[in-house]
């Protein structure tokens, strides 16, 4: 799961109130002034999220985000209910600077800073003038963005329907304490959550409910998903288990777990076949990008399936979700940039290469700790061959 989402940014209705310790984005709060009036600088720090502008015209909006600070941090333009994602940047890590570009028309926003990656996030209001001109691509370009978007969105439907038929199958074998069944089940259904994670982060609670790790957990807070139930089925010793014998779930704790986790999934359900959802060009194209900086920050370092060593099921998952919003946006690309798609394809295609050489999501994977150093590092490597100039995606589709 992305570590963005441990705090909770559920597409509902009511407005969550402001984090303690929010800061107002005036200009007298601002990092330093910013190149143009779409441009604006971020720096985040442990107690501060300062915007170099509380506001910016219509159209393309460019952030730079620096972490000033000491932890992992990330951050979000949100809508005006403070709860929708418009899009995000993830694990800037302390000293590192990364830009999220946006697509916003006229209104009321609210921006946001995670530091340490955890609660509701560092929060002030953010106005979006009207510029007085077209928000977003026009004429050819306008089209086959419109294209992409329109199957973007029936890809997400199909993953979603795969993905809770596969959830209600692994949470009967699992309250049927056919534990080798569910082990069997719980990667290659996890995969279909992957490669559409940067949706299911857009409804933000559903992701920490569905997909947190114990290590995101906060003080006091529940745990729930794919991870509490996978530390159930491959139980750790003592000694992986912070000194502490492990207490197996009971039946009922069972039931309600996997209970919980069908919910939770067909809520995402509910929510992607809606009428009016949408996913815009400039979302997928961020959301291909983190899902990459996703195997970069847990899938490589092997974090993310702690007890069960799957991680190169999720890899796969995360690299198939990226390559397919690309692909979608893949000739605007080639038009504008020639290059870039060229690179991408090929880049695309090592990865993939390397990822076959130890299985597939069909017939299964190593298990992540059976890899050699050598393996991991030449993975890594692929990865951030590929980040690179998918980093450009997103400037490159909105013409910033």
């Amino acid at each position: 799961m992305s570590r963005s989402t441990v705090g909770a940014l559920a597409l509902a209705a009511l407005v969550l109130p402001l984090a303690a310790g929010c800061v107002s984005n005036d200009t007298a709060s601002a990092t330093g002034d910013s190149a143009a009036p779409g441009s604006l600088t971020v720096s985040s720090t442990a107690d501060a999220c300062k915007v170099s502008s509380s506001e910016a015209p219509s159209g393309n909006i460019t952030f730079s985000v620096k972490n000033d600070g000491s932890d992992v941090t990330e951050f979000y333009l949100l809508a005006e209910d403070g709860l929708r994602v418009i899009s995000e940047v993830e694990n800037v890590g302390p000293g590192i600077s990364r830009d999220l570009v946006v697509q916003a028309k006229p209104g009321t926003y609210w921006t946001a800073c995670k530091p340490g990656m955890v609660g509701d996030g560092i929060r002030a209001k953010f106005t979006v003038t009207d510029s007085g001109t077209e928000v977003g691509p026009t004429g050819d370009t306008a089209d086959q963005l419109k294209t992409a978007e329109t199957q973007y969105v029936g890809y997400v439907k199909d993953q979603v329907g795969a993905l809770i038929a596969g959830t209600q199958e692994f949470a009967d074998a699992y309250k049927a304490g056919d534990d080798e069944k569910a082990k069997a089940l719980y990667a290659p259904t996890r995969a279909h959550w992957e490669r559409i994670e940067p949706v299911a982060e857009s409804f933000g609670d559903l992701d920490p409910l569905t997909d947190a790790r114990e290590a995101d957990l906060e003080d006091g807070q529940a745990w729930s998903g794919w991870h509490y139930i996978e530390k159930d089925l491959w139980q750790p010793t003592a000694e992986e288990n912070g000194g502490k014998e492990y207490t197996p779930l009971t039946d009922a704790q069972r039931q309600t777990a996997a209970d919980d986790l069908v919910k939770y999934t067909q809520q995402l359900v509910d929510e992607v076949n809606k009428p009016d959802f949408t996913f815009e060009a400039f979302q997928i194209a961020n959301g291909a990008k983190g899902l990459l900086d996703e195997v970069a920050s847990s899938k490589v370092t092997g974090e993310e399936e702690t007890w069960s060593h799957t991680d190169l099921y999720d890899f796969q998952a995360n690299v198939d979700g990226a390559r397919v919003g690309y692909e979608g946006l893949a000739d605007v690309v080639k038009a504008k940039n020639p290059d870039l798609a060229t690179q991408l394809d090929q880049r695309f295609t090592e990865i993939d290469a390397l990822l076959a050489q130890q299985g597939s999501i069909e017939k299964g994977f190593t298990s992540y700790d059976k890899l050699t150093q050598d393996q991991v590092k030449a993975l890594a490597s692929a990865v951030d061959a590929l980040s690179e100039p998918l980093s450009q995606l997103t400037t490159t589709v909105t013409g910033s």
